[in-house]
């Protein structure tokens, strides 16, 4: 049986990387295959999956504790 973790997301270090790369949601979305619900949630909520988490960070070219919350 698997075990689900949730990990706590930087959303302010999402969007400024999402910025910088000149990516809106839908962008993001497409680039890291989730939904844009999921996208919305992690917003909203502030934490994914571990899987979720790394095709964020996949997306937005960054190592997974870039996007991590106190990651830095």
């Amino acid at each position: 049986m698997a075990i689900m973790t949730n990990l706590e997301v930087s959303q302010d270090r999402v969007q400024l990387l999402m910025a910088e790369k000149q990516m809106n949601p839908y962008d993001l979305c497409s680039a890291a295959d989730i939904s844009y619900a999921t996208y919305r949630r992690i917003m909203k909520v502030g934490n994914c999956k571990i899987a979720t988490l790394g095709k964020l960070a996949s997306a937005l070219n960054v190592k997974v504790t870039d996007i991590l919350k106190g990651g830095d």
